[in-house]
């Protein structure tokens, strides 16, 4: 039977001008990686985005060890804890269910929160296929809360005025894209099989752990990805504890139903890529290139657009002056931020969001946007399996 304790944290009232804060009670699935990443966003939303548009209470997080998500309830400030995904379903305190578990978990929780009429954000992959993806979009859809799908890195200044310089129509007609995320975690034979290793668990491999953040980038910067030529392999196929039954490395071509042309690759096999996530965009006028391992620095090349600049390359733009997305929360110019800052960036988002009842999207990835993602995965895998070219399924919402 799960357990719910306090454990002595309080949230005092906050005011901004003499007005008081509107609180946004937050419940938390996973106590990990995501979990302690997002809580830490919450806690900096409320100090350092100031005024935040409503205030994170960090009201109780779950886990399946309870040792664990109660020693992570008291070092991240929540209120309670519990062993029961259930309970933080039905607690009135909660307006916000944020769901960092495994893949596996991704669908009845969230469901159930937003059914429970709790807003939702939810990590990435949102299923482990196409079909689970597009189910937890109708059925969270209907509800009419406020749904987001945790791909942070549309949340990258670099990336955000990647997107605006596109929007300006700054590179022109866009004819590539080429994009890769490459790591190099699991290449030791030695190296016990987790949960990201299994199928059942995960849906794919490195395909939905990095590749999906591509294809997301793929699609919110150039469109969406019509058709697929993918290969997928599996290079240790047994662990300490069981058979690997997921993609260690996924190579495909992909077409975009605007014209582009591009690559995405993903692996986790690559010795010294720490967490090398890359892309380059090519245009009639110009182009842009970007390194997640120096995320506050934008490639780019625009000849003509200056006396000289034909012969110069790519010149490096150090994104962090106080006119650039997101800066107005930060440092003076040339101080940089990190990995950790773009969760503040998209959770800060979807608050608003919810605060104004504005649209997630174009810049939040909806749950509509995790599904289409989902599609594409699922086209490499068919294309990994048959050999052939295949088509990007799309679906569209039940009336």
């Amino acid at each position: 039977m799960s357990k719910q304790k306090q454990v002595g944290f309080v949230t005092m009232g906050a005011t901004a001008g003499g007005k008081k804060i509107k609180e946004i009670g937050i419940g938390m699935l996973g106590y990990a990686f995501m979990g302690k990443a997002h809580s830490n966003a919450y806690r900096k939303i409320q100090y350092m985005t100031w005024p935040p548009p409503l205030m994170p209470k960090l009201v109780a997080i779950c886990g399946r060890n309870e040792p664990a998500v109660a020693e992570a309830a008291r070092r991240y400030g929540y209120e309670s804890y519990t062993t029961d995904w259930k309970r933080l379903v039905k607690d009135d305190r909660i307006q916000l269910f944020d769901n960092g578990s495994p893949n596996n978990l991704h669908a009845a929780p969230t469901i159930a929160a937003a059914e429970a009429g709790k807003h939702v954000v939810c990590e990435k992959p949102l299923g482990r296929t196409a079909e689970e993806s597009y189910g937890i979009w109708q059925r969270v859809n209907k509800t009419g809360v406020k749904h987001m799908c945790a791909f942070n890195y549309r949340f990258v200044p670099a990336v955000r005025l990647a997107r605006e310089m596109l929007e300006a129509g700054e590179l022109g007609e866009i004819y590539h894209f080429r994009g890769r995320y490459l790591q190099e975690w699991i290449t030791d034979p030695g190296f016990q099989k987790v949960w990201r290793l299994d199928r059942k668990v995960a849906g794919s491999g490195a395909l939905g752990d990095l590749g999906a953040h591509v294809i997301d980038l793929a699609r919110y910067l150039v469109g969406d990805i019509s058709a697929v030529s993918g290969a997928t392999r599996t290079f240790i196929k047994n662990r300490p504890g069981g058979a690997v039954d997921v993609d260690d490395a996924v190579e495909a071509v992909v077409e975009f139903g605007g014209g582009a042309v591009g690559t995405i690759e993903a692996s986790r096999f690559c010795l010294g890529r720490k967490n090398g996530m890359t892309f380059e965009i090519n245009g009639s006028k110009g182009s842009i290139g970007f390194d997640l391992e120096r995320l506050n620095e934008l490639q780019v090349h625009l000849p003509g657009s200056r006396p000289g600049a034909d012969a110069q390359g790519f010149r490096t733009v150090l994104v962090s002056e106080a006119n650039h997305p997101f800066w107005q929360w930060w440092w003076p110019h040339g101080h940089m931020i990190g990995w950790e800052h773009t969760m503040v960036h998209e959770l800060h988002h979807l608050i608003d969001c919810i605060a104004r009842n504005k649209k997630i999207g174009p810049h939040g990835a909806t749950f509509e946007d995790g599904y289409r993602t989902s599609e594409v995965c699922d086209a490499i895998l068919r294309s990994a399996k048959s050999g052939r070219r295949e088509a990007v399924r799309s679906r569209t919402a039940k009336r």
